[in-house]
């Protein structure tokens, strides 16, 4: 018994915003100091390290729960199932739904729970619950179905990935402009096969001593700002290092788990967080597995245009990958693909997964 991605979705929020849009911004250091550099040459030099030129926000009227269930809509409509089949929803995010008038999180009722409403779900068996586990929640909720798929307590799983960052993101922070909005969902379903497909093999990592609080909620970086909202800030050296060290060997081990060597893997999905980052991450795992050269096109990347979502960065990629919306990219029966994220924790994960 296997468990096989049987429908995939996505939704792309419709507002774009260009790096102009932060032309006018007033940015701060961490120690509360007016940074005196030209906005245009900030901008310029985030743009030459992270590949990103535009990313999506959400309308004033959505939240991460409404944005998840378009996306879960799309995943059921693709994959033929019946929502009421479902055993499970799985909602991976971090915030919770906070609204644009008051930017908060809310996570009670769960956004899975949200989404089952929104979806007029009426079957008591199909359990909904969240996830957060930082920008690998998706990754690992696909592997908490797999484990409830190969336990024989499930046969239908829909796992969603959804974060609005722009509304946690500080607005003096430069690390603002890597923040996007969107969601992703899949369904896994079990299925049986003489063959090995669909999930192979997943390996996670966690580090909490110094690595726990890379990534925490602190006030704005603006000494002069009103109200008590709390934002994301990210120790971007020290996250850069740490994902480098450690993402190679995770994935690496879960390939030795499936039995492949990297030469084996097509394609290398990884979280959106900053291209400049996850380049040398790929240039890191193949040289740990003894490669010298890089396959053209392993590695697909949409971040220029859409950003970094958190949680909704690998399953959109995969939605559009799939469904062959991303230039140059195909598939395959027999392809094996690589699924993996790093994130707030600090945590971890990489799934092997064989195209049915």
């Amino acid at each position: 018994m296997y468990s096989v991605i049987t429908g995939t979705g996505k939704y792309l929020p419709t507002r774009k915003i260009t790096n102009d849009f932060f032309l006018n911004k007033e940015f701060y250091n961490a120690d509360g100091e007016k940074i005196t550099k030209a906005n245009e040459d900030i901008i310029k030099k985030f743009e030459e390290i992270t590949n990103i030129k535009e990313r999506r926000y959400v309308k004033d009227d959505l939240a991460a729960s409404d944005i998840a269930y378009l996306a879960a809509k799309e995943a059921l409509k693709s994959s033929c199932v019946d929502p009421e089949s479902l055993d499970y929803i799985i909602v991976a995010h971090n915030f919770g739904d906070v609204q644009e008038n008051n930017r908060r999180s809310d996570i009670v009722p769960s956004l899975a729970s949200r989404v089952k409403y929104l979806l007029g779900i009426t079957n008591h068996k199909t359990i909904p619950y969240d996830l957060p586990f930082g920008c690998p929640g998706w990754v690992q909720g696909m592997i908490q179905a797999d484990y409830y798929i190969k336990a024989g307590h499930a046969k239908k799983i829909m796992v969603i990935g959804a974060e609005t960052l722009s509304r946690i993101a500080d607005p003096h922070d430069i690390d603002c402009m890597l923040y996007a909005d969107g969601a992703g969902a899949a369904i896994l379903q079990a299925t049986e096969s003489e063959k090995p497909i669909g999930i192979l093999s997943h390996c996670t990592r966690s580090d909490t001593k110094k690595e726990a609080y890379m990534l925490k909620m602190d006030k704005s970086y603006n000494p002069n700002y009103k109200g008590g909202q709390l934002f994301l800030k990210m120790q971007g050296h020290h996250l850069y290092e740490y994902a480098l060290k450690t993402v190679p060997s995770v994935v690496k081990k879960s390939m030795e788990r499936a039995g492949i060597r990297v030469r084996d893997v097509k394609k290398v999905l990884i979280h959106q967080a900053n291209e400049k980052m996850d380049l040398a991450i790929l240039k890191r795992l193949f040289k740990l597995c003894g490669e010298k050269t890089i396959p053209e096109g392993v590695m697909p990347m949409i971040i220029s245009k859409f950003g970094n979502s958190s949680v909704a960065t690998v399953p959109t990629l995969l939605d559009m990958f799939l469904k062959e919306e991303l230039k140059g990219h195909t598939h395959k029966s027999g392809d094996n693909i690589i699924l993996t994220s790093v994130g707030a924790g600090m945590n971890i994960n990489s799934i092997v997964y064989k195209m049915p």
